[in-house]
């Protein structure tokens, strides 16, 4: 392939943590989104290696897979540990993007992030998220407002769905189950007390969406991905619900691979086996509804091409990102591949960003969650004229 090609390939717990806005309702549409943050930069030529590149074993070295059991077309393959990902993909249901970015050009994680999240182009340029921002330009049914779409799985609501919409969260609790006769106890307590007994009840009722086998998750300060697959079988439940939330954003740290990555073992196999296993429990926790569902996985920015001194990568631009949902028109990769010769590296070290992940967000809040052009534009992403929304990425029904 040409150094310059663009590729569109196609191929056959306790007490939750809760903000006072319980129960949930349905918006205009059954259409569902998930958003989920792979926190500390994933690398993207290992999630996503471009085999086909001439020069991308040379430059890989150690982490070089080279005879990729998962091809998605002549140029990608998925990394071996993505098993069920690679089957979305032959049925369909997956977009890889490849060489993608935000507009952040620097290698903190911190200020990454908040480009990432805050969909601006200035560092500090919002104190609200472009989701929670979306929010108000989503369809709502008649007496429905937006402060009951969105949900985090998270200890605390992320940049991303922050604002003047309000939004829930809920979390598994890091303590030991509470007995039935002590929640009926605390009802018992606060059952003169209106607001608080809503509340109460509020929790408990999540809880019981979320279902059995939420199990705490205090392994998850070693690894943040020990509890993923609860949070993602409890995050299909609640979209699942016919009065559940239809917008939910989950995230995961532990993707910083500075040291003893690996290639096809190791460290980051294990972690992206993790995730990918996680993916696929949302999917069948989400029953039905998968059908109606975007899934979209990001990051704040990729890896260096190279592998360093302590056989990991460090700090890098592009990346890869993943669109998978029973709503999504997959089974495609898309890519402007810039190539990996050193005259095509960003800075001589890194994968070059040639598309903008802000178009990928314009593309399916607009044609899956029914965000208007104009407030994408001027409100959502401001200053983001340049980035197009990429079109055709969602079914026609």
């Amino acid at each position: 392939m040409n150094r310059r090609t663009f590729v569109i390939s196609s191929a056959f717990g306790g007490l939750a943590t809760l903000l006072p806005r319980i129960p949930f309702a349905s918006t205009k549409t059954d259409a569902r989104f998930v958003l989920v943050i792979l926190r500390g930069a994933l690398d993207g030529l290992a999630a996503v290696p471009a085999y086909g590149d001439g020069n991308y074993a040379s430059k890989r070295g150690a982490l070089a897979i080279t005879a990729p059991t998962q091809k998605l077309d002549g140029m990608f393959a998925l990394h071996p540990s993505m098993t069920h990902l690679y089957r979305r993909y032959r049925e369909k249901e997956l977009i890889v993007f490849h060489a993608v970015a935000s507009p952040y050009r620097e290698r903190s994680h911190f200020d990454g992030q908040d480009l990432l999240e805050s969909g601006t182009v200035e560092l500090k340029g919002a104190r609200d998220g472009w989701l929670n921002r979306a929010l108000a330009g989503m369809p709502a049914s008649k007496g429905r407002t937006t402060d009951q779409i969105a949900v985090a799985l998270a200890q605390n609501i992320p940049l991303v769905l922050r604002g003047d919409a309000a939004v829930n969260s809920w979390a598994p609790s890091r303590l030991p189950d509470t007995d039935a006769d002590t929640l009926q106890r605390i009802a018992d307590l606060y059952s003169t007390d209106e607001y608080f007994a809503t509340r109460l009840q509020s929790a408990l009722a999540a809880d019981g969406i979320a279902g059995d086998g939420m199990a705490a998750m205090g392994g998850g300060k070693r690894d943040p991905l020990n509890g993923f697959n609860a949070v993602t079988s409890a995050a299909g439940k609640f979209l699942a619900a016919a009065d559940g939330p239809r917008v939910a954003v989950i995230e995961v740290g532990g993707w910083d691979t500075h040291a003893n990555q690996g290639a096809e073992q190791g460290q980051l196999a294990n972690r992206l086996r993790s995730l990918d296993q996680g993916l696929e429990t949302l999917r069948t926790s989400l029953g039905a509804a998968w059908t109606e569902t975007a899934m979209l996985v990001v990051t704040e920015f990729g890896r260096t091409v190279a592998v360093n001194g302590t056989r990991g990568t460090d700090h890098g631009t592009a990346t890869c990102a993943f669109l998978s949902g029973g709503a999504i028109s997959g089974g495609r990769v898309i890519a402007d591949w810039p190539g990996l010769r050193n005259g095509d590296l960003y800075q001589q070290r890194d994968l070059k960003p040639t598309l903008d992940l802000r178009s990928v967000f314009k593309g399916v809040l607009g044609a899956h969650l029914g965000v208007s052009d104009s407030m994408l534009e001027t409100k959502v992403f401001p200053n983001s004229v340049g980035a197009d929304a990429l079109d055709s990425l969602i079914r026609r029904s």
